[in-house]
């Protein structure tokens, strides 16, 4: 029984094991909430980090939050499942049935979608009357990512006025995400480049501000931009995410907050010029990096298999445990059922992943 490990030492776990580090994590979401209650700007922490409905609510409740973001119309459904009754999920919902689910959940809470077509906005348009609902759009604005979004400017304006004139949606205002930016190693660089690629969105706000098109929400920015995005005069919400848990790539970047999520791990190869643990690319993302080994800096992993690391300049036995922090937590929780939630080693409760594998 999964309950059983309650109150035992985080070491009595067979791994790998995803564990999270309670003091740490409300460190970072009470730093988020006392630094928005003093701004504007409010948090809309982005779900796709941690596919957690328990850790969202604990979001929700930290304070400075209107709501959540998500990635997926699956994640969409386990957060209102879960009594969430603000989401907006920050891609695009398209096809005839994902419409009509996406209509469905406004029958039981607020669940917005962005679009960047006309294609889609008649798609969701036709679900919407077939329910019965009103279903909130935002129009996304590529600001040079060159992922989804319109073009700024005209573009943004002509596709909100698409969404104006459909029975069934209401325009609620823009996304833009600036992505490629916000993990720009110097800070001042960073601040500048993410300060000129939001410059559009101002020529953006006139246009449609001159055809009587209010702008409700401006949504976008993340961990990375925390202090940039969330105090810019065109925003209004932040999407963060990673901040919660952190993982050890965006920690070079927002220093601010604390690695909460790591990976404990088992020696089961000790070599005289490494040892290997039992986990690899099918327990943790690797995307931005190698993963670091916890409070162990000389310790340096070498590559990752599917189910093992090595790791060079590490003295321990076979049948140790260690604690590994992901390069990327977002793709690591996606791989887990569950977090175990320790207090100075002592594991305390267990939290259900409900929205891991959501691939629709």
């Amino acid at each position: 029984m999964i309950e059983a490990f309650i109150g035992k030492p985080i070491e009595a776990l067979p791994t790998p094991a995803l564990v999270v580090d309670i003091e740490a994590l409300d460190h970072n979401l009470n730093f988020l909430a006392d630094y928005f209650s003093k701004r504007s700007v409010k948090l809309r922490p982005h779900f796709k980090s941690n596919k957690c409905v328990t850790l969202a609510k604990r979001q929700l409740a930290a304070g400075s939050a209107v709501g959540i973001t998500c990635a997926k119309l699956s994640e969409a459904e386990f957060l209102v499942a879960g009594g969430v009754t603000d989401v907006l999920i920050a891609n695009q919902v398209v096809g005839p049935e994902k419409a009509e689910r996406l209509a469905s959940l406004n029958r039981k809470a607020r669940v917005r979608s962005a679009v960047d077509s006309e294609t889609n906005v008649r798609e969701l348009g036709l679900a919407a009357g077939a329910l019965r609902v009103n279903i909130g759009v935002l129009v996304e604005v590529d600001v040079g990512m060159r992922r989804s979004g319109v073009q700024p400017g005209s573009p943004a304006l002509d596709l909100a006025r698409i969404v104006r004139r459909t029975a069934g949606l209401s325009f609620d205002g823009l996304q833009a995400y600036e992505g490629h930016l916000v993990t720009t190693p110097d800070p001042a660089e960073r601040r500048a480049r993410i300060t000129a690629a939001m410059e559009p969105l101002n020529d953006t706000l006139q246009r449609l501000k001159a055809d009587g098109l209010s702008c409700a929400l401006v949504s976008g920015g993340g961990t990375g931009s925390f202090d940039i995005t969330g105090n810019l005069p065109q925003f209004n919400e932040l999407q963060a995410g990673s901040y919660a848990l952190m993982d050890s790539s965006y920690n070079k970047v927002a220093p601010q907050f604390r690695n909460a999520l790591s990976l404990l791990v088992t020696v089961i190869s000790a070599k005289p010029d490494c040892v290997v643990v039992n986990a690899g690319l099918k327990t943790m993302g690797n995307e931005f990096g190698l993963p670091v080994v916890a409070e162990m800096p000389q310790a340096k992993a070498r590559y990752i298999a599917e189910e093992h690391t090595p790791i060079d300049n590490l003295s321990a036995n076979v049948g140790d445990k260690i604690r590994l922090i992901p390069s990327h937590g977002c793709t690591t929780c996606n791989l887990h059922p569950r977090m175990w939630i320790t207090r100075r080693g002592v594991i305390e409760d267990v939290w259900e992943i409900e929205a891991s594998g959501c691939l629709e």
